[in-house]
């Protein structure tokens, strides 16, 4: 119960009203993504599985959530300075195509070794891309380069409450789809898409479970829970690239208190769980999206007599945009 007071106390960055004022403003615009499930899968595991299919929702990633919330909750002198971002993927698009729909200018800045699917994505959409080179400091710094030059206004890809309010919207879908959920396992980044449906989720049912899933070429939220604090690593090694980014402040906060455990897997085991999505599921998901099927497939997990009671697992399969080239030949190593 004093974890529900401190949810509803906007100890957080976002909060269960500011999620489901997202909800009212952006229901038209997203999808209702449908949820999954597969005998085939359920054997495997030794769980009932319930997967959440934000790769169908428009952009092909959750991303369009947060954006279209972060977009639309912009007055209207703000919004026609437009918006910017630094982005390697699929928030990116996200707010290319929020931007498009309010009809206001968006800037991109990409690092250069971001997939060309995603890239495509962002000049479907209608936002201009500007490059930078792929550390966070280049990114960065062209970003405020360009916000200085525009007057557009900055939309964080995570680091931002609008964006964990645009997130939160999944828990809302997602426990009115299957109410017998008790456990949430969400793929970890920078911690917004977890943050918000943590947030949601425990307040809908506090009892809840919420595991994270991360690859350990990119364990820096495994390594922030294990030291109470957030750590960053100079560099990261992963097949997954929408999940390369560090916690934040808005985000460390909800990952901190409310997140039970982060499952770390190898790239192996996520190139094992996408031909899963692919061949049973028959649904195409990106690195990314596939973490959260191989969290529940690893000795990790399933060895942990912690989760043993553990049995019907909700699995957010965040994204689908997959570069065919490199799935190619991850596939063939």
């Amino acid at each position: 119960m004093e974890e529900e007071n401190q949810i509803r106390k906007g100890k957080y960055a976002a909060d269960i009203s500011s999620i489901k004022e997202a909800h009212t403003r952006i229901k038209s615009m997203v999808l209702k993504t449908p949820v999954l499930s597969s005998s085939s899968l359920n054997a495997i595991s030794g769980r009932e599985l319930y997967f959440k299919c934000e790769c169908f929702q428009k952009g092909g990633a959750f991303k369009f959530r947060g954006a279209c919330n972060a977009v639309f909750s912009l007055d209207d002198e703000d919004a026609s300075k437009g918006v910017i971002t630094h982005s390697s993927g699929n928030h990116a698009a996200a707010l290319a195509l929020a931007a498009n729909l309010r009809g206001i200018p968006a800037y991109i800045v990409i690092p250069k070794n971001a997939p060309t699917c995603k890239v495509e994505n962002v000049k479907r959409y209608g936002g201009q891309v500007i490059w930078s080179e792929a550390s966070m400091r280049s990114r960065e710094e062209i970003a405020n380069k360009v916000r200085q030059e525009t007057g557009a206004i900055l939309i964080h890809p995570y680091n931002d409450g609008r964006i964990l309010s645009g997130q939160g919207t999944i828990s809302l879908e997602l426990l009115e789809q299957a109410p017998q959920i008790d456990t949430l396992v969400v793929p970890i980044s920078g911690g917004g898409l977890i943050s918000g449906v943590a947030l949601a989720a425990k307040s809908i049912n506090p009892a809840i479970r919420i595991l994270a899933a991360e690859p350990k070429g990119a364990d820096d939220a495994a390594q922030s829970k294990a030291a109470g604090r957030i750590i960053t690593l100079p560099e990261t090694n992963t097949i997954a690239d929408g999940l390369r980014a560090f916690l934040g402040d808005s985000t460390w906060p909800v990952v901190r208190d409310l997140v039970e455990d982060i499952i770390t897997v190898e790239d192996s085991e996520i190139i094992k769980a996408m031909k899963l999505c692919f061949e049973i599921l028959k649904v195409v998901v990106e690195p990314s999206g596939a973490i959260g099927l191989a969290a529940v497939l690893s000795d990790t997990f399933q060895k942990n007599p912690a989760w043993n009671d553990c049995k019907h697992i909700g699995i957010v399969v965040s994204g689908g945009n997959v570069d065919l080239g490199m799935l190619w030949d991850s596939l063939n190593k």
